[in-house]
């Protein structure tokens, strides 16, 4: 059975996104706490899915976020205008100069490299995106008059504040109501849920959010810590994911929230920062079906690799509506996203469609 999707005929959006957008600063080949130069990016691990969806599959995107109006702000806007995504629905809200009641987020990250994994260093502490609050945004104009097919947010989003929690779950009921899928990447952050309740309040918020969600992003610790779905026979031996396991687990899933119509997640051994095996299993209408793996993976900045996997999933199904063409582009895309420097895709459908369909490294003229 294939997913409801709305045809793309009868509205504005294939895709948008609900969440942060921060300005990333990446010291290259070196240290944040030894750096002397940055490069800025923007990304965010729910407006990476729809930039994704945009840049790398051509599909109409837009993202609803918040900043602060001051030059930061509207350098991040400048970002998300260079990769074709609509700010229509941006909200700006009044800069006092000091950043005492609104601010812009930043994220310092560094790459990694061979036994030194990844660092990031997030400062967003009382941005504009995490007082967005029920109210704000007007959604019966954004699903209604313009309308979408398909409708993402995430954990990360849902944990910055009470309020963001709120607001998450009033965008999954519109959504809905208006006939839009709606994916949501659970993105377990224990920083983040740490000072405002913890494991018990992210279970809290990620149930509920879980009763409005059509298709579940998340990897076995995300289903564990998100929703509280654990299964006895893990073998504690086994590397990365437990296959066995996480497919256990969905079928418990499922079985609680029968709204789940598909699941996915990414599986990844981390041999060294550098090199993972890399795939992908999805679950949809009661079959599990598993991408081509990508063993020993050689990675230059893992970050985002996720959102990738996620875009090219929504695309499977939005573009063909097929789930074994979601899981394979969801794995090639997040692996292609992963040889770029940033987080957001610098791959081309071309290049993904040629990974699905077995193709090498061999140099393209």
């Amino acid at each position: 059975m294939s997913l409801a999707i709305r045809p793309a005929s009868e509205v504005a959006y294939d895709c948008i996104s609900l969440g942060e957008v921060m300005l990333r600063l990446d010291p290259g080949e070196g240290r944040i706490h030894t750096a002397r130069q940055f490069d800025a990016w923007e990304g965010g691990g729910e407006y990476n899915v729809t930039r994704g969806l945009r840049r790398c599959f051509g599909l109409r995107s837009a993202c609803i976020t918040a900043f602060a109006d001051n030059p930061v702000g509207r350098l991040v806007e400048d970002f998300m205008l260079q990769g074709g995504v609509d700010t229509r629905f941006v909200q700006w809200k009044n800069y006092d100069g000091i950043g005492r009641e609104v601010r812009n987020g930043l994220n310092f990250t560094e790459r990694g490299f061979g036994i030194r994994g990844a660092v990031g260093c997030p400062d967003r502490a009382n941005t504009a995106a995490s007082q967005m609050k029920p109210g704000d945004i007007d959604w019966n104009d954004v699903f209604g008059n313009h309308g979408s097919r398909w409708f993402h947010t995430g954990g990360i989003f849902a944990a910055l504040s009470e309020t963001t929690a709120e607001i998450t779950i009033e965008a999954c009921k519109a959504a809905q109501e208006n006939g839009t899928i709606v994916s949501y990447d659970l993105n377990y952050r224990p920083s983040l849920w740490s000072a405002i309740g913890g494991l018990e309040k992210a279970q809290e918020v990620n149930r509920e959010i879980a009763k409005y969600v059509d298709v579940m992003i998340g990897n076995e610790e995300d289903f564990t810590a998100c929703l509280g779905f654990e299964v006895e026979g893990v073998d504690e031996n086994i590397r990365g994911i437990d296959v066995s396991n996480f497919k256990r687990m969905i079928e418990t899933a499922v079985k609680e929230f029968p709204n789940f119509k598909a699941t996915a997640t990414t599986l990844r051994e981390v041999h060294t920062a550098t090199v993972n095996d890399w795939g992908a299993i999805c679950w949809h209408d009661g079959e599990f079906y598993e991408a081509n793996p990508f063993p020993e993976l050689e990675i230059l900045d893992r970050v985002g690799g996720g959102d990738s996997f996620a875009s090219g999933f929504a695309y499977g199904f939005l573009a063909h509506n097929d789930p074994t063409k979601a899981i394979n582009y969801g794995a090639a895309h997040g692996a292609l996203a992963m040889t770029t420097p940033g987080d957001t895709t610098m791959a081309s459908l071309a290049e993904v469609e040629k990974i699905v369909g077995g193709g090498g490294a061999r140099v393209v003229r």
